[in-house]
C-alpha cells in the first residue's frame, strides 16, 4: 500500500507541472498571481483567501481554503494545518511536540483526550474562520502548553439585522454518521446577538489486535498473549454558543457568553484474550462483554467588558469566567475463563459507576497601550481558582457473590490556583521587529484521596512559582518585507491532568489497567525556533528541551500492565519544517509540507535506564484544480515514517484523498470528499522497555470515508463591529481528562 500511495502522489505531481507548463508559453503574461477575471461590459473580481498567512509569533490557516475539510470536523480542519499531527483520542501535535494548548477563540477547551476529540468532533469545518498555530505563544497567554498553542477562531457574522450560515454533512464509510452547523447574528442599534449550534453523530469502531511474547532472564520464551478488541462507539454530540454584546457607547462595550456541551454515548468491547504456553500450546482464554455508557456535559459563563480609550489602539479588558465539566459513566465487565477443551474456568462480572465534576472560577483583566506606530506594550492580570471531585463505586460478582471492589473503588479531591502576571512590548525598527515578554505564575495545590474499609485518608500539598520569558525578532531582507528571517524562544509549562495526580486504579480489561500519579510534577519546555520566509515559502529549524515530561508509562507486573503518567527526566527533538503555497497555473495551485524530526528520550525507568532515539519525517503534497463554472478538484496525501518517542515506536502509514466541491451562487455550495482512498491509515506499532516482554499492537478504523456537505450563507458581511473573544480561563480546561 505504501507504494501505491508514492506512485499515486508522484504520478500526480508529474501530470500537474508537466500541464502546467504546456499552458506557460513563451511571450503570455503570467496570470498565475492573479484572481482578477476580466469580461467584456463588466469586471468580475474573484478573490481567494490564502491558506496561510505567517505572523511575527503564530501562522495562520483559513479553513475556508482546506477543501478536504469541508463537511467533517474541527478535528479534519487541523489535520489539514502544516505542523499539526492527529492521533488517536486527539492526541496533537505541533511541529513534532505533544503537549499541545487547544483554544476555542482564545478561550482554552479544558479537555484532553476522547473528552477533548468528542468535542472537537462537535464543531463544524464550516463554522471555523481561521487556525492559529503558535509552537511559541507570546507572553500575553497563559504558559500551559509545552507543545505549544492552536487557537481556533470560530466565524461571526457582522451584517445588521438577523443573518447567518447552515451546514450539512453527511459522512459513509462502515458506519454513517452525520456532522451539521448553524451559525446566526443579529445586530440591532446597540445590542447584538450572535451563536452556534451544532450536532453530529460519531459512529465508528476500532479493531485492536495486542501481541505481548514473555521471556525468562536467559532470554528463553515463556508464553504468549494475543488480544482481539472490535470497539463500537456511538456518539452524539450536541454543542451550542450562546452571546451577546451590549454598546454603552463608541469606547464601551459589555459582554456576555455562554457555552454549552452534551455528549452522551455508549462504547461495547467484544474481547478475546488467549494464553499460549512457551511451546505454543493454548493455555486458556478469557472471553469479554465489556459495556460503557458514557454521558459528558459541559457549561460555561462568562462575563466582559472592554473600553478603547483611543482610535490607536489602546484598551482596557476585564473578563470574569466560570465552567463546570461532569462525566458520568457506568461500565460493565463480564469475563469467562475457558480451558483448551473449550470448558468455563471461570466467571466474574466488574461493574462500575464513575462520577468526575470539575468547577473552575477566573478573573482575568488586560491592559494594552500604543505609545506610537512602531511602540506598543501591555500587560495583564489573572487569577483561577479549579477544584475537582472524582468518585468510582466498583462491585465484583465472583460464583454469584457480590462484594465491593475496594482496590478500585476511591474517592479524590483536588483543588488548585494559579496566579499570575505578564508584561508584553512590540517595537518596529524598520526591517526589525521585536517582541519581548515575561510572565510570572504562582500555582499551589492541594489533593486528598479519601480512604475506604482497606485503605486509608491520604494528602499531598504543593507550591511553586515560575517565571517565562518570550522573545521574538523579524529582519525583513528587502524593504518590501517579502522576504525574512525570524526567530523566536519561549519557556513553557506542562502541569499534570487533574484526574491523572488521583493514585487508584481502573481497568481498560482484565489484563491492562490506568493509573494515577500523585507524585506527578510539572514539566517545563525551552522552544527554539528560527525561520526563513519568502513569498509562498517557509523553512524553519526547531529546537526543545524539556525536563520532567509527563508520558504515558507502561509496566508490566504477574503478566498485567499498569499504564501510568510518570516524568520523564528529559527530552530533545530537533527539527526541520518547510511549507509552500503556489500557483503553477491560473487553474492549478500547489501546496506542499514536509518535515524531518529527531527525538531522544533519557530516563531512569521501571526496568532500568531509558534512552531511546529516532527520526522520522511527514510529507503532505496538495494539488488544487480551479476549472470552469466554479468546479475545483482537489488530490492529496499524507506519508509518515516511523516515529519514535519515549517507549513507543509508531508504525509508519499514508493516506490519499480526493475531493470535488461546486460554488453554485455566492451563498450556496456542496462537496464531496473521499479520504484514505486505499485504507492504508491505520494505526500501530510496538512498545519497548518492558521487563521481560516484546510488545506491538495494530488499531484499525474507519478511516476510509466518503463526505458529502450542503453549506448555505444568508447576509451580507460589513467590518468594523466589536468582537470579543478572548475570557479569563486560558489554561486549566485543557486539563480535563476523560
Amino acid at each position: 500500500m505504501t507504494l501505491k500511495i508514492a506512485a499515486f502522489l508522484a504520478a500526480w505531481t508529474t501530470i500537474a507541472l508537466t500541464f502546467a507548463q504546456a499552458q506557460s508559453l513563451p511571450g503570455k503574461p503570467d496570470t498565475a498571481k492573479s484572481d482578477t477575471t476580466k469580461l467584456l461590459k463588466e469586471v468580475k473580481i474573484s478573490t481567494r483567501k490564502p491558506v496561510l498567512v505567517h505572523k511575527v509569533d503564530r501562522t495562520i490557516v483559513n479553513a475556508d481554503a482546506l477543501m478536504s475539510a469541508a463537511g467533517g470536523t474541527a478535528l479534519d480542519v487541523l489535520g489539514q494545518s502544516p505542523g499539526v499531527i492527529v492521533e488517536q483520542d486527539a492526541n496533537i501535535s505541533l511541529q513534532g511536540k505533544a503537549g499541545v494548548t487547544i483554544y476555542i477563540n482564545d478561550k482554552p477547551t479544558y479537555l484532553s483526550g476522547t473528552a477533548l476529540e468528542s468535542y472537537l468532533r462537535s464543531i463544524t469545518a464550516s463554522s471555523i474562520d481561521v487556525v492559529e498555530l503558535m509552537s511559541n505563544p507570546p507572553a500575553r497567554y497563559d504558559a500551559a502548553g509545552g507543545g505549544g498553542i492552536i487557537n481556533i477562531r470560530l466565524k461571526r457574522n457582522k451584517t445588521p439585522g438577523f443573518n447567518g450560515s447552515l451546514s450539512l454533512g453527511y459522512s459513509q464509510g462502515i458506519y454513517g454518521k452525520t456532522n451539521n452547523g448553524l451559525n446566526f447574528d443579529f445586530r440591532q442599534n446597540k445590542l447584538n446577538v450572535f451563536g452556534n449550534f451544532s450536532y453530529n453523530t460519531a459512529n465508528g469502531f476500532n479493531d485492536l489486535d495486542l501481541e505481548r511474547h514473555f521471556f525468562g532472564q536467559e532470554g528463553q520464551p515463556t508464553g504468549d498473549f494475543l488480544q482481539n478488541s472490535f470497539i463500537r462507539r456511538r456518539n452524539s454530540n450536541y454543542n451550542g454558543r450562546l452571546g451577546a454584546d451590549y454598546y454603552l457607547s463608541e469606547k464601551s462595550t459589555l459582554g456576555i457568553g455562554f457555552n454549552g456541551l452534551l455528549n452522551p454515548g455508549s462504547e461495547n468491547v467484544h474481547n478475546v484474550s488467549n494464553v499460549f504456553a512457551p511451546q505454543g500450546a493454548l493455555d486458556s482464554s478469557i472471553v469479554a462483554w465489556n459495556n460503557e455508557k458514557l454521558r459528558f456535559r459541559n457549561g460555561s459563563a462568562n462575563l466582559n467588558y472592554r473600553h478603547r480609550f483611543d482610535k490607536e489602539g489602546t484598551e482596557l479588558t476585564a473578563d470574569a469566567d466560570y465552567v463546570r465539566y461532569e462525566d458520568r459513566n457506568h461500565q460493565r465487565f463480564d469475563n469467562t475463563g475457558y480451558l483448551p477443551d473449550g470448558s468455563i474456568s471461570s466467571r466474574d462480572l466488574l461493574r462500575g459507576a464513575l462520577f468526575s465534576g470539575i468547577d473552575i472560577y477566573s478573573l482575568k483583566t488586560d491592559f494594552s497601550k500604543v505609545l506610537s506606530k512602531t511602540l506598543k506594550y501591555s500587560a495583564g492580570l489573572k487569577t483561577s481558582i479549579t477544584k475537582t471531585d472524582n468518585a468510582a463505586d466498583y462491585d465484583i460478582t465472583v460464583s454469584g457473590i457480590t462484594r465491593p471492589d475496594y482496590d478500585k473503588t476511591n474517592h479524590f479531591l483536588y483543588r488548585e490556583q494559579i496566579s499570575a502576571g505578564y508584561l508584553n512590548a512590540d517595537k518596529d525598527f524598520g526591517r526589525i521587529s521585536i517582541q519581548a515578554g515575561l510572565r510570572f505564575e504562582h500555582t499551589s495545590s492541594r489533593g486528598h484521596q479519601l480512604g475506604n474499609a482497606l485503605r486509608s485518608d491520604s494528602s499531598f500539598n504543593r507550591s511553586y512559582a515560575s517565571l517565562f520569558p518570550t522573545f521574538f525578532l523579524q529582519y525583513k531582507l528587502d524593504s518590501a518585507g517579502g522576504s525574512s528571517l525570524n526567530f523566536g524562544y519561549s519557556k513553557r509549562v506542562d502541569r499534570p491532568y487533574y484526574q491523572d495526580l488521583n493514585p487508584f486504579v481502573a481497568p481498560l480489561d482484565k489484563f491492562t489497567f490506568y493509573t494515577g500519579n500523585p507524585f506527578l510534577k510539572a514539566s517545563y519546555n525551552h522552544n527554539l525556533e528560527l525561520a526563513y520566509r519568502w513569498k509562498h515559502f517557509n523553512a524553519s529549524l526547531n529546537y526543545s528541551y524539556q525536563t520532567a515530561g509527563i508520558r504515558e508509562t507502561i509496566e508490566i507486573r504477574d503478566g498485567i500492565y499498569y499504564s501510568r503518567p510518570g516524568n520523564l527526566d528529559k527530552q530533545v527533538s530537533k527539527g526541520i519544517f518547510t511549507n509552500t503555497n503556489v500557483d503553477l497555473a491560473k487553474w492549478l495551485n500547489f501546496q506542499f509540507y514536509a518535515n524531518a524530526v529527531q527525538i531522544h528520550t533519557i530516563s531512569d525507568f521501571y526496568n532500568g535506564r531509558l534512552d531511546n532515539k529516532g527520526t522520522y519525517f511527514f510529507v503532505r503534497p496538495v494539488f488544487q484544480f480551479r476549472l470552469p463554472k466554479d468546479w475545483t478538484l482537489q488530490a492529496e496525501g499524507g506519508y509518515q515514517s516511523r516515529v519514535t518517542s519515549a517507549q513507543f515506536v509508531s508504525t509508519r502509514r499514508g493516506k490519499v484523498t480526493a475531493s470535488v466541491s461546486r460554488k453554485f451562487s455566492a451563498s450556496t455550495s456542496a462537496s464531496l470528499v473521499v479520504n484514505d482512498i486505499f485504507y492504508t491509515f491505520a494505526g500501530g506499532g510496538d512498545i519497548n522497555n518492558l521487563a521481560g516482554t516484546r510488545a506491538s499492537y495494530r488499531n484499525l478504523s474507519d478511516t476510509r470515508t466518503a463526505v458529502i456537505s450542503l453549506s448555505y450563507r444568508f447576509g451580507k458581511a460589513i467590518t468594523g463591529l466589536r468582537k470579543h473573544e478572548a475570557n479569563g480561563a486560558e489554561s486549566e480546561k485543557d486539563r480535563v481528562k476523560n
